[in-house]
């Protein structure tokens, strides 16, 4: 059975890998606890109910179309 070859070496990264790693981590840094707040507020949303309405009808215009 033949060898696998290795596909993601560890080993090198370029420059460019490095600065990329080292922006994350500043950016990790600076993100506070109220830039997380921001994405986890709770917002009203459409009710589950007039969606799954507005989705039947149109399940339902589309099976008139086919028949």
């Amino acid at each position: 059975m033949a060898k696998r070859k290795n596909q993601n070496p560890k080993g090198s990264r370029s420059k460019e890998d490095k600065k990329l790693q080292a922006l994350y981590a500043k950016m990790r840094k600076k993100f506070s606890a109220a830039d997380l707040q921001r994405y986890t507020e709770i917002e009203e949303g459409v009710p589950a109910r007039k969606v799954l309405a507005e989705m039947e009808e149109i399940h339902r215009r589309i099976q008139r179309k086919r028949a």
